[in-house]
């Protein structure tokens, strides 16, 4: 029996990166595509004599025709994945992540891709009322990003209904873990936190820390799409993938100095524009649709990835 075939785009990025080792040890053919704009061949390293690399970005439509070809199931990682950029630069960021959508949904049709599975975000939700967030809820979007995630969606469930073309969209919450880029301008708050608290240095908490996230461990993140290449009720449909529960940043600083011995304490800063207050997903959908259940409590999350930044810290 041939080995299965997956585009993996943005494959060396955080999220992607790992799902290219995961689809890798599960014994796929995988092929990356990717900018390198944010990714890094680091993120490949274990592999990279294994997998098929394209350097091209999503926007050019014959690089992502070639990148197609033959595929199977196209895991949609590929994005400006920063609401602070798309705030900054919405022209930009629409580009890639409308534009960029749109152009891998359209290669895909043609090349008769079975699946798209594609990157979706929780930021769709933005402060609409009531938590947990379920995905047929009301959007409520505060960023530029989220509109873009968010239209990303509806182009993949019109790809369903138009063409037939199987799509997947799964929402991200806050994903973490190893080699997540914690230097970046636009870094999540773990890497950040953890980097901080390493280097004996004072983390910096947007607003009163009060605010809360739904924080998943990116091995259950890469799980969760492996499952959606293949349930066979998903098509068309979007699903939370998330811990179920909710963490304020305060207490995500104190589990992180806990486990670093970090001494300094946090300093404030005025809250961001577009940043949302409280955020903790249903899991309803997931667990029905793909039999999804997540595996890593935070605490563990937290350790495996402050061990790993540990032996990476400069």
């Amino acid at each position: 029996m041939s080995a299965r075939t997956a585009l993996v785009t943005g494959g060396a990025g955080f999220i992607g990166g790992h799902l290219v080792e995961r689809l890798v040890a599960d014994g796929w053919r995988v092929r990356v595509l990717d900018d390198f704009s944010s990714g890094k061949e680091d993120n490949l390293a274990d592999v990279a004599e294994r997998i098929e690399l394209l350097r091209g970005d999503v926007r050019d439509s014959d690089c992502v025709a070639k990148a197609v070809h033959g595929v199977e199931v196209v895991f949609h990682e590929a994005a400006v994945a920063s609401v602070p950029r798309s705030v900054a630069e919405p022209i930009f960021t629409n580009s890639v992540n409308v534009g960029g959508t749109l152009c891998v949904l359209e290669a895909a049709r043609h090349a008769g891709v079975r699946r798209v599975v594609y990157a979706a975000s929780s930021s769709a939700y933005g402060d609409a009322p009531g938590l947990p967030k379920v995905e047929d809820m009301p959007t409520n979007l505060l960023s530029p990003y989220a509109l873009q995630k968010h239209a990303g969606e509806s182009y993949c469930r019109l790809y369903s209904e138009l063409y037939g073309l199987e799509t997947v969209a799964l929402r991200y919450f806050n994903v973490y873990g190893p080699r997540q880029d914690p230097k970046s301008e636009y870094a999540a708050v773990i890497p950040k936190f953890i980097t901080a608290c390493l280097r004996g240095d004072a983390a910096i908490l947007f607003g009163d820390g009060e605010q809360t996230r739904d924080f998943v461990m990116v091995y259950d993140a890469v799980q969760a799409n492996l499952l959606a290449a293949d349930a066979p009720r998903a098509a068309g449909r979007v699903c939370n993938i998330a811990a179920g529960r909710r963490t304020s940043l305060n207490e995500l600083i104190a589990v992180i100095r806990q486990e670093t011995g970090a001494k300094a304490l946090p300093r404030h800063a005025p809250p961001r524009e577009g940043d949302v207050r409280d955020s903790v997903a249903s899991l309803d959908c997931a667990r029905d649709l793909l039999g999804y259940e997540p595996q890593v409590a935070l605490r563990e999350g937290l350790r495996i990835t402050i061990e790993s930044f540990s032996a990476r810290i400069e």
